[in-house]
């Protein structure tokens, strides 16, 4: 959450369609995607919106506050009848991209993860990725391999 609140118009990407975190969890720096929906719903508010400060978006006084966010998760989530948090966000981003196909060296990457472990907490496996796995032995019977004459050892 607070790599949202802290986040400055500056760090986003419009050509590349990326986002800069800067000092993320951990104090570390990382790249992340900006998809093409947000895009066009930041440019919308980029036109609309008269800023005071550097700061995406913006509270009464400078940035967001996290009381803030946690409000607007909370109001989200009633309308799909959920309790929602930043880190269920953060684990749902983690787990779409995983039954996209994505490499988890890449969503490590997009998370900010020096280890892979810790990537492969948040991406738990789903029976969507499992239902696209394919037997070795599908390849055998495609080759017409005939399993009848093998004899018991």
């Amino acid at each position: 959450m607070q790599e949202l609140i802290d986040l400055k118009r500056s760090s986003i990407d419009f050509e590349r369609n990326l986002i800069f975190i800067k000092k993320g969890k951990g104090g570390k720096d990382r790249v992340t995607l900006l998809s093409n929906e947000l895009k066009l719903d930041l440019l919308k508010y980029y036109s609309n919106y008269n800023f005071r400060t550097d700061y995406l978006i913006e509270g009464r006084n400078s940035k967001y506050s996290k009381k803030s966010v946690q409000k607007i998760l909370e109001i989200a989530g009633k309308s799909i009848h959920k309790k929602v948090n930043p880190h269920m966000l953060r684990h749902s981003f983690a787990t779409h991209l995983l039954e996209a196909g994505v490499n988890i060296r890449y969503i490590q990457k997009l998370l900010g993860h020096s280890n892979v472990k810790t990537t492969e907490i948040y991406t738990h496996v789903s029976n969507k990725s499992l239902e696209n796995i394919k037997s070795p032995l599908d390849s055998l019977y495609k080759k017409n391999y005939n399993f009848s004459n093998i004899k018991n050892v």
